[in-house]
C-alpha cells in the first residue's frame, strides 16, 4: 500500500497544484503494477474504471499533465496510466502518423493478454477496433501485415517444432532473396510472422542466421545517438516506461552486450534533467 504522503503529494501534482518533480519521481518510479493501480482505483477525480475493467484516464486531464510534466517528455503519463489504455493511446497515436513502427512494436512485445487487453481498451476509448482503423488507415502493402499483427493471439508456451522452425526459417529466406517483390507481401512470411509463438520464432531465427549468415538488429541503439532526434526520444521513453515492469533486466543484458556500454550510463550521457533522473529510476527496477 502506498504511505498517505505518497498519496498527498501526488494528488496535488495531479491536480495541478504544483508539481514537487524530485517527489514524483522517487514515488512513482518505485511503484509497482499493483500500487499504481491502486491510485488509479483510489482517485476517481482521475480515473474510472469501465465496462472493459480498465482505470480509464480523461483525455483533457491527459492533455493538461502532458502540458504540466513537459520536461519529462509524457514518460510520467505514459507511467501512470494503465497498460491497456497505454498502448492503445499509443496505437491510435501512431495511426495518425503514420508511425507503423509503433504498431509493431506493440504487438511483438506484449503478451497474447496485454495485447488482448489494449485491443480492448481501444474498443473503449476510440468506439473502433483496432483491426478495422489499422485496415481503414494503411493503404500499402503494409496492411495485411499489420492487421495479421494487431488481431494475433500467440502460443505462448515452452513447445517449440524444431523440423518447422528450420522449414520456415528457408521459407524467409526465399522471401528475402526474392527480388520481384517485398518479404511482407508473401503470404507464408505473414504467417510466420503473425501466428507463431515468440519462442518458435527465436527458433526460426536462429536457423535463419545459420542459413543467411545475418542477423537481426535491437531498437535502443538509434534512441541513444548523441544526436538522437525528438522521435527517437520519444522512442526511448516509451520502450523503457512500457518494458519497466517486465523485461527491463534483458534489456539492460542485451544492451551491454551489443554495445559495450551499459544503458543507465548512456543515458547519463545523452539526456538530462529530471527527464533523466526519471528514466534512470526506471531502468534500476531491472537491477
Amino acid at each position: 500500500m502506498a504511505l498517505p504522503g505518497d498519496l498527498d503529494a501526488l494528488t496535488k501534482a495531479f491536480s495541478g497544484f504544483g508539481v514537487d518533480e524530485n517527489s514524483i519521481i522517487s514515488i512513482l518510479g518505485k511503484w509497482h503494477p499493483e500500487q499504481r493501480k491502486s491510485f488509479r482505483k483510489g482517485f476517481p477525480q482521475f480515473f474510472r474504471e469501465d465496462k472493459r475493467l480498465f482505470e480509464r484516464w480523461d483525455e483533457r486531464h491527459i492533455a493538461f499533465l502532458e502540458h504540466e510534466f513537459l520536461r519529462f517528455k509524457n514518460a510520467m503519463v505514459l507511467w501512470t496510466l494503465h497498460p491497456w489504455e497505454r498502448d492503445a493511446r499509443l496505437a491510435k497515436e501512431a495511426l495518425a502518423k503514420g508511425d507503423y513502427d509503433i504498431l509493431v512494436e506493440i504487438a511483438c512485445t506484449r503478451s497474447s493478454e496485454e495485447l488482448l487487453g489494449a485491443r480492448r481498451a481501444y474498443h473503449s476509448l476510440f468506439d473502433h477496433s483496432i483491426e478495422e482503423d489499422v485496415a481503414y488507415s494503411v493503404n500499402d502493402s503494409n496492411r495485411n501485415l499489420l492487421v495479421a499483427l494487431v488481431s494475433s493471439y500467440r502460443y505462448e508456451g515452452a513447445r517449440v517444432n524444431e523440423e518447422i522452425a528450420e522449414t520456415e526459417a528457408k521459407t524467409l529466406s526465399e522471401a528475402i532473396k526474392n527480388a520481384e517483390k517485398r518479404p511482407i507481401e508473401n503470404e507464408e512470411v505473414v504467417r510466420i510472422i503473425t501466428t507463431r509463438s515468440k519462442l518458435h520464432l527465436k527458433a526460426v531465427f536462429n536457423y535463419y542466421k545459420e542459413i543467411s549468415g545475418t542477423t537481426t538488429e535491437e531498437i535502443l541503439a538509434s534512441a541513444l545517438k548523441g544526436s538522437a532526434d525528438e522521435k527517437n526520444k520519444q522512442a526511448l521513453t516509451r520502450v523503457i516506461v512500457t518494458q519497466a515492469d517486465s523485461y527491463m533486466k534483458e534489456i539492460s543484458e542485451e544492451y551491454h552486450k551489443q554495445h559495450g556500454v551499459s544503458l543507465s550510463q548512456k543515458i547519463e550521457e545523452t539526456t538530462n534533467g529530471n527527464y533523466k533522473d526519471f528514466l534512470l529510476t526506471l531502468v534500476a527496477r531491472g537491477d
